[in-house]
């Protein structure tokens, strides 16, 4: 993986002076404040997991439950600055964030859904902020970015589902040399968890990543991507996505998603020997989206993530409550999304799916679970309080052969974004 790392950075690098870089986004610089940004979002979370079937939250000493449901609510803020970069050859910025978290309900019987972290005495905290920053620097249409960041790739990808994402720390490379094609590669030292307000709260050891992502067409775009996580694992990842267009109306979407994982060094996650694959097909003809998905997961273990970040599972049943990732699982995935801008009401859609997944491998026998996930959303379209948004998730899991817990998952979300430069 080192090797695979550094030739990446190197044809990056290598790249900025060749016949490929005519123009650059470093030629177009602007300077330091003249191209910053600084925006905030604001984010209110309801969250309620109800437990079914005699299952419960915290268990109470004697037995039983201090309650069959966890609930949390909570609001967040996130300002996020970037700068631009200083004109010349090689431009210099830097990027910052401070966000922070506020309890308004949720007491330690009922917590658990990752909104807040736990004081000493087991209650949630209150209040909990952070804040961090990075520099980078930029040569022809090659970034290179050092500190606390947000990524997102298939195989080290920082979690953005609750109130406050998580942020690695670390190095990234990303190069726009060749039109149509992304080369990144990087080294990350530290993890935050999305509760944990210290630099490294998952305890990453060091994960190299690499990937590149080519479009081969206006309709065919191809990817892969690699990561050594040091004492856990290693990773590849494969994705094909391919959209045939039939009419201005009408079109047809393929998406295939791919991984491989094998534990290695201490094995810290246990012995991980998995390969799983997604296939998702998906028809659109106005207002309406219908997709079929199917998932299939082999190997000695189930696909594993969480230390190279929560949000590391790009497949197509990794859906509101389960990722349908379990030992030799098989699933299947029906989906149907309605855009009511077509019948005139814009900003306003839905959507509803069903997964089915059998044949995981557990010591009681095969396990199955389903989950019927239902979501509406909407967007102000103008006025003062434009892009605020207002979202209902709703999720109904239900298993078999003791594989999981019965569960109903209600999520209620406002979110409103603002650029203030």
């Amino acid at each position: 993986m080192r090797v695979m790392k550094w030739s990446m950075i190197a044809l990056a690098v290598s790249a900025g002076t060749t016949q490929f870089a005519m123009a650059s986004s470093q030629d177009d610089s602007k300077g330091f404040i003249e191209d910053s940004t600084l925006t905030s979002k604001t984010r209110m979370l309801y969250m309620n997991r109800d437990f079914r079937n005699g299952a419960g939250n915290i268990p109470k000493p004697g037995g039983g439950f201090k309650s069959g449901y966890r609930e949390d609510w909570g609001l967040s803020e996130l300002l996020n600055y970037t700068s631009g970069f200083t004109q010349g050859t090689i431009g210099v910025g830097v990027d910052a964030f401070a966000m922070g978290t506020l309890r308004l309900d949720g007491g330690a019987g009922r917590q658990g859904n990752g909104l807040f972290a736990s004081k000493s005495d087991g209650s949630p905290e209150d209040t909990q902020s952070k804040a961090g920053g990075a520099v980078k620097f930029r040569l022809s249409d090659t970034v290179l970015k050092y500190g606390n960041q947000f990524v997102a790739s298939p195989v080290f990808s920082t979690d953005d589902s609750r109130l406050l994402p998580e942020v690695a720390t670390g190095t990234l490379i990303t190069s726009h040399e060749i039109e149509g094609l992304e080369l990144s590669a990087g080294r990350f030292t530290a993890m935050s968890s999305q509760t944990g307000m210290y630099h490294d709260s998952l305890h990453l050891p060091s994960a190299d990543i690499a990937g590149a992502t080519y479009q081969f067409t206006d309709n065919f775009v191809g990817g892969v991507a690699a990561s050594d996580v040091d004492d856990y694992f290693k990773k590849q990842y494969i994705n094909l996505n391919y959209t045939l267009p039939i009419d201005e109306n009408q079109g047809l979407n393929f998406d295939f998603n791919g991984y491989r994982t094998s534990s290695q060094g201490q094995e810290l996650a246990g012995n991980v020997d998995n390969k799983i694959w997604s296939l998702a097909a998906a028809y659109s003809i106005g207002a309406h989206k219908f997709t079929l998905a199917h998932q299939r997961s082999s190997g000695d273990s189930g696909y594993y993530y969480g230390v190279d970040g929560g949000g590391t599972i790009f497949l197509a049943n990794s859906v509101q409550y389960s990722d349908f990732n379990g030992k030799d699982e098989r699933s299947w995935q029906a989906r149907y999304d309605l855009n009511l801008a077509t019948y005139g009401v814009p900003g306003l859609s839905f959507m509803a799916r069903y997964v089915k997944g059998d044949n995981i491998s557990t010591d009681a026998g095969e396990g199955r679970e389903h989950e019927f996930d239902f979501e509406s959303k909407y967007v102000m379209q103008e006025g003062p309080a434009k892009d605020l948004s207002f979202r209902l998730r709703s999720a109904i899991y239900r298993t078999t052969s003791n594989y999981g817990v019965d569960t109903n998952d209600v999520r209620v979300i406002v979110e409103y974004p603002f650029n203030i430069l």
